[in-house]
């Protein structure tokens, strides 16, 4: 089965699952089909803060569009990443709503299942998008 390519697709695949661990394993995938991001693009200025895992966000303007390079080292926050993405990617700056952002991911019930560093370190990863899309 291929992989969803938008957010709205993810939300479908989340609401046929009953089980959090084929949500899970939804997100992990996510996170694997993520563009490699170049090993010097993950310094300290691109490491978002307040994540337990490493986390690194590297935008790029391209025309008027913002076009994030991203990554993590673990697995979960990875598919994160990957879901984040597919929210604010190749978006004018103007256009990412991080409220709406976070509306979505609520919706999908991720701050029920996810750990308190997890949702914190989303909160982080959400928080910097906002300051780069500024």
């Amino acid at each position: 089965m291929p992989l969803p390519t938008t957010f709205e697709d993810v939300e479908a695949e989340f609401e046929a699952f009953d089980d959090w661990d084929d949500k899970y394993r939804l997100l992990i995938d996510l996170g694997r089909a993520l563009p490699p991001m170049p090993d010097a693009l993950k310094t300290e200025a691109t490491r978002v803060r307040g994540c337990a895992s490493q986390v690194w966000l590297y935008p790029v303007r391209e025309g008027d569009l913002l076009h994030f390079s991203a990554d993590s080292d673990a697995a979960i926050v990875k598919g994160l990443v990957a879901l984040v993405l597919l929210l604010v990617q190749d978006r004018r700056p103007a256009d990412i709503d991080v409220a709406a952002v976070k509306a979505n991911l609520d919706a999908l019930g991720l701050a029920r299942h996810l750990s308190s560093n997890r949702t914190q370190g989303l909160a982080s990863m959400l928080a910097r998008i906002g300051e780069l899309a500024a």
